[in-house]
Parts: C-alpha cells; structure tokens; sequence
C-alpha cells in the first residue's frame, strides 16, 4: 500500500513539475513575445514609482497583455530596483522584455515634453514642445525670447515638471561671451560660470542638462568636447596645409564659420584663405573686423564703415599679414573639418551671390564682376524692403 501512495506522490509531484514547466516556458514567451501596442506611446513613470503601479498602468494602457508576467520578468531580471522616474517612448509591439529595459536603463526622458534653450548669433530664445509618440514629431508650445518681460505659462508650468527634458543648444559661430551671458539668465542652471572661456574653444552642439545642474561644469563640457573635435581635426589634416599648430587651425575654422552658413562651400571658402596664405596676400575678411570692434561681446547690428576696414586692430585682416591672434567664434566640427582638409582650388576672391551663398573667382577682374553683380542684388532687395515698409508689408 505504501508502495502504491509512493508511487502516486511521485506521479504527481512529475505531473506538477512539468505543469509548473509549462506555465514558466508560456510566461516566457508571453515576456518575449511582441505586445499588444497598435502604435508607439508614452509612458511616463512618476518619481517614488514602484513597479506594480507601473504594470497595472502599463495594462490599462494597453501595453502590456498582463501586468503579472510584466512584474514577475522585470523580478526575474533583477530590475525591479531599478526603475527611474520620466517619460519614455514605447514602440509599437514593444515586447515586455523591451519595456522593462526601457523604464530601467537610465539617463534623459525620451518622450514627453521638452524645453529646449537655443544660443544662436543673433537672439536666445526659448521653445517648449511635446513629442507625439505616433508621429515621432515635436508640437511646439510656446517659444519667447529669454529675458521677455511676459513668460508664457506653459514654459512656467512645464519646468517644474519631474519629467520635463531640458536641452541647450548652441549655434555654429557664436562667441564663447554669448554663450556664458546666455546660461548665466537660464533659470534652471545653478552655480557661477566663472571667467568667459577662451574664443573659440566651446563646441557648438546639443547639450543634455538637468534642472539645477552647475554652470561651471556644463562649460566644462563643452570645452572638452572641442578639445575631441580640434584634436580628430588637426590629425586629418592634409598635407602642407600652411596652419602650423592647432591653435592656427582653430582660429581659420572660426574665420569660415563666420563667412558661410552653406555646408556646401565651407570647403571652398578654406581654400581661398588657405591660398591666399599660401600667397603671402591678406584675408581681407570681415568678421575678423567686427570682431576686433566688438571682441565677441554682442552683436555689431549694423554694416562696417571704410574707417573701420581701415582701422587697425589685432584682427583687422585687411591690415594685418596673415591669421589673427585669436577665433573669432566658436566653430562647429564641420568648419573645423574643413580647415583642416579645404578643397584644391585656384580661387582668391569671393563675394555673396543673392542665394546665400558666394561667388567664387581666379582673377581680381573675375571678382570685381561678381562684386558689380552682388551690388545690383543688394540694391534691388533695398528696393524691395523700402517698398514692403511704405506698404505696410502687406501681401
């Protein structure tokens, strides 16, 4: 008799194991399987969050088919303790295994709202927008000026948000004095940034930041990530380019990011400097002129008097032989590059040609054509201008 219960024990306890084997091998494939998303969502974890709270929220938005296997594979994982606070994107069909590692992994919120602080030439302004998780496309909020004597309610309201991103962004060409006036009036930045960094060693770039982060150590970061791309930049060089240290190399990028905003002829306006170097002739560039008016602080706002062209000053390359002393901007990795390796041309001369770009010419005649033809432009938009003024604008 006890032979026999012995041996029903162990039929059932074989019958149970592969019972519970099932039931693991099904929840695994439950875990890993696709999930029932139709389209990508946003799913925001609140601060002080724990996982069952999230899974059941996960369920009723329909991302997960149960929010049991969802806890008991994130346990199984070892991540139930590691779940962080923010919004994040779920794609479409988004398993659950992918989800986990989604509200886990760390580091910025990927999804939701953002503000985002842009440092451009001429104005800082300031842009609240929401990513729509569907179309992957931002809708902005509102946008102002920084230092606007009305701030919108939605900035106000958005910054104090757990979850709300923060970016700053930082146009090509603008100096290293803008970019400290600039942080220094952002509300969410903390601490003293301290003596402007020198000319031309902040990379312009998007930079990631938190509310509260320090001041200080944000420029910090930027000069590093310049002293990387001078560094890649300077390695590629051509050969017998006539920029003899790195610092040089730095200083004509500057030059050429402050002459072209087209990606497309960077390399050209770096041939014509490197050829008239090469010359022993004068760079005759504006902005180094501007700049030894203005030393990087503001905007000059208005055109150059011949008595300014004239004038001599450290950067006045009209005057002085060969390269300023120092940038006269912050240059992007692209004008950096471009320094570094200018394309192979005969050209000396160029001038704008109306279409935001520039007229590139061999002989002094060549040039002096195209200046004759860029006058006619600059007249007949005048025209245009005063037209549209007396007008009203209207359409």
């Amino acid at each position: 008799m006890w032979r026999h219960v012995a041996a029903n024990a162990i039929t059932f306890m074989v019958v149970a194991l592969f019972l519970v084997g099932g039931v693991i091998i099904w929840g695994k494939g439950q875990y890993d399987a696709p999930g029932p998303l139709t389209q990508a969502a946003c799913v925001q974890v609140e601060s002080g969050s724990n996982m069952r709270r999230v899974s059941k929220n996960l369920a009723e938005q329909g991302a997960v088919s149960s929010a049991s296997i969802f806890r008991i594979g994130a346990d199984y994982e070892d991540k139930t303790g590691q779940l962080k606070a923010g919004s994040f994107l779920i794609e479409a069909e988004a398993t659950m295994k992918e989800i986990v590692d989604v509200i886990t992994r760390g580091g910025a919120s990927t999804c939701g709202t953002e503000i985002v602080y842009r440092i451009g030439v001429n104005r800082v302004s300031v842009q609240v927008r929401e990513l729509d998780p569907v179309t992957n496309r931002f809708a902005e909020l509102a946008q102002f000026d920084q230092g606007a004597e009305e701030i919108p309610a939605e900035y106000t309201q958005t910054r104090d948000k757990a979850d709300v991103r923060f970016r700053i962004a930082i146009a090509e060409g603008v100096t290293s004095w803008q970019i400290v006036n600039a942080i220094s009036g952002m509300d969410i930045m903390e601490g003293d940034a301290g003596e402007v960094p020198a000319e031309g060693t902040l990379a312009p770039d998007s930079y990631e930041v938190r509310k509260g982060d320090d001041r200080a150590a944000l420029l910090a970061r930027m000069s590093a990530a310049q002293e990387t791309l001078l560094a890649a930049a300077w390695e590629s060089r051509a050969e017998n380019l006539p920029i003899k240290t790195p610092e040089e190399l730095l200083i004509l990028a500057s030059i050429i990011e402050k002459e072209t905003g087209v990606s497309d002829e960077r390399r050209q306006v770096a041939s014509v400097f490197v050829n008239r170097i090469n010359q022993g002739m004068r760079l005759q560039t504006d902005p180094t002129v501007i700049y030894g008016i203005t030393k990087g602080v503001g905007v000059l706002g208005r055109g150059l008097r011949r008595s300014e062209l004239r004038g001599e000053t450290p950067w006045n390359t009209y005057v002085i032989p060969g390269l300023p002393p120092t940038p006269i901007a912050n240059p992007g990795r692209a004008s950096l590059m471009a320094a570094a390796q200018p394309d192979e041309t005969p050209y000396i001369f160029f001038v704008a040609d109306g279409t935001g770009g520039h007229a590139f010419a061999v002989t002094l005649d060549e040039h002096n054509r195209n200046v004759a033809e860029w006058r006619k432009i600059e007249a007949a938009q005048g025209a245009a201008a005063a037209g549209n003024a007396s007008t009203g604008g209207g359409d």
